[in-house]
């Protein structure tokens, strides 16, 4: 049985997934776990939309036609927020450029091929290849609370994923095109999508899968007092 510490150390984010189907029961046990994620009040102010075969074959698509008709590469819906804040600041602007080149030095694209580093940006749009997609939904009326909710919600997706020996991959990609997918879901106007997770079984063999994010020391983001 894997310990929740081992499987926190071991959790990574998939890049490269196997075509091996994903049954819907299996999602079913991983999300009867998941349901168990704390909420202040017990609000539970999340929802989920899993998408396979056809109905993720129709996302792709959707997503893949916009991004066909985007500038530079990336769509970006009127009013969808941005991933990162503007002019990031330091440690996070290193932290962030640093991860991008160990990713693309590990699958061999220098930082010239701009082309080949925007091809595996719109990889986002087909999950890397995993068979399943989830969608995390929340009332656009909910609180940073809330929100801060959501955010355990997904984490103990991906954990009991892991669990489950599948892989994960976070996706706030899927948000720059939030507003068609509300649209392709036929939403309730107070429902908004935030953001995507890629589920299915790690492509190991995969270079991008090698990838281990360093992660700050202790000393450097907690202040310990009282001790």
């Amino acid at each position: 049985m894997l310990s929740v510490s081992a499987a926190i150390r071991q959790r990574i984010s998939v890049r490269r997934f196997l075509p091996t189907p994903i049954p819907e029961s299996q999602v079913r046990e991983l999300l009867d776990t998941a349901r168990w994620s704390p909420s202040g009040g017990n609000l539970q102010p999340w929802k989920l939309i899993a998408v396979a075969g056809a109905e993720r074959a129709a996302v792709v698509a959707l997503a893949h036609d916009l991004l066909a008709h985007s500038e530079g590469g990336v769509p970006r819906e009127q009013g969808s927020d941005l991933v990162y804040p503007p002019n990031l600041w330091e440690p996070y602007r290193s932290r962030r450029y640093q991860l991008g080149e160990q990713m693309y030095a590990l699958m061999g694209i220098p930082r010239e091929d701009r082309a080949g580093r925007l091809a595996h940006v719109a990889r986002n749009f087909e999950f890397f290849g995993a068979p399943v997609g989830l969608f995390f939904v929340i009332d656009r009326r909910m609180g940073r609370g809330q929100w801060a909710h959501l955010g355990m919600f997904m984490q103990t997706v991906a954990l009991a994923a892991l669990a489950q020996g599948l892989g994960t991959c976070m996706q706030e990609f899927w948000g720059t095109i939030r507003d068609t997918l509300h649209a392709h879901f036929a939403l309730p106007e107070t429902d908004l999508i935030y953001c995507a997770m890629a589920l299915g079984v790690a492509d190991m063999s995969a270079p991008v899968n090698r990838l281990r994010s360093p992660r700050a020391a202790v000393d450097d983001f907690a202040s310990l007092r009282g001790f």
